[in-house]
C-alpha cells in the first residue's frame, strides 16, 4: 500500500489526490446574478445532494490564490440565491467553457451560447439546454481557510419534458445522460450502467430498472 500522511503534504497536493481519487463527481453548472445584474455561470464538481427534509445540496467553491472570491461565491453571499443545473452530454462542451475566467460584466451564458430563461422562485436564470435545474436559496454557509461551502435549500425543480413521472415520482433514466468529472479536464459519461443481483445474506432492495428509479 502507498501510505500518505495528509499532515505532511501541501494543500495543493491534497487537492490533486482527493480530486483524482474521489470520482466520478456530479457537476453543478451554477447560475447566479451579480450586483450589476449580469448572469454568471460556472461549473463545480465539489457538489452533491445532502438531504431531502429539508431538500438541501452542497456546493464547495475555492478562494482564488490572492484570496478574492470567485464570482459565483461572491454572488451567492450577496444575493442568497442560485440555480444548480445538471449537465448532460449534449451541453458538456459549453459547460466546460463556462469555467473560463471572464470579467464580471460578461455573462458566460452569452459567451458560450447557452440560453437563459426565467426561474420561478429565484432571480438567477435557468439554462434552457440543461436537463435539470434546482432553484435554490442559501440555507447555510460554512467557511474554511481555502473554501466557502454553501448549503442550498431547493425551492423548485424543473426538468426536461418526459424525464420525470410526477405520478409515480420516477425518473426516466433511459433518457437521462449526465456527465461527471473524472479529474483534471477529464469527464466521464453515465451510459455504462449495471444492476447488482441479490447477494446471499443481504436483504433485497426494492426493484428498479434502467428506465425508472
Amino acid at each position: 500500500m502507498t501510505e500518505v500522511d495528509f499532515e505532511q503534504i501541501s494543500a495543493y497536493q491534497r487537492y490533486k489526490l482527493m480530486a483524482s481519487l474521489i470520482v466520478p463527481r456530479p457537476i453543478a453548472l451554477v447560475t447566479t446574478l451579480g450586483v450589476n445584474g449580469v448572469a454568471n455561470a460556472a461549473p463545480f464538481s465539489m457538489f452533491n445532494m445532502v438531504g431531502e427534509d429539508p431538500p438541501i445540496l452542497m456546493l464547495s467553491i475555492n478562494r482564488l490564490t490572492d484570496g478574492r472570491l470567485k464570482d459565483t461565491a461572491a454572488n451567492i453571499i450577496s444575493q442568497g440565491e442560485f440555480v444548480v443545473h445538471m449537465t448532460d452530454e449534449a451541453m458538456a462542451q459549453k459547460m466546460h467553457a463556462c469555467g473560463k475566467a471572464l470579467p464580471p460584466e460578461v455573462s458566460e451564458l452569452t459567451h458560450v451560447g447557452l440560453t437563459p430563461v426565467p426561474s420561478l422562485t429565484v432571480q438567477p436564470p435557468r439554462i434552457a439546454q440543461a436537463p435539470v435545474a434546482f432553484e435554490c436559496v442559501l440555507h447555510e454557509t460554512l467557511e474554511t481557510d481555502s473554501r466557502y461551502v454553501f448549503i442550498g435549500r431547493v425551492k423548485w425543480l424543473a426538468a426536461r419534458d418526459g424525464l420525470i413521472d410526477t405520478q409515480a415520482w420516477r425518473v426516466n433514466l433511459r433518457d437521462y445522460h449526465p456527465v461527471a468529472r473524472f479529474g483534471a479536464s477529464f469527464y466521464t459519461t453515465t451510459r455504462d450502467r449495471f444492476s447488482i443481483d441479490d447477494v446471499v445474506g443481504v436483504p433485497n432492495p426494492p426493484s428498479t430498472s434502467i428506465d425508472e428509479l
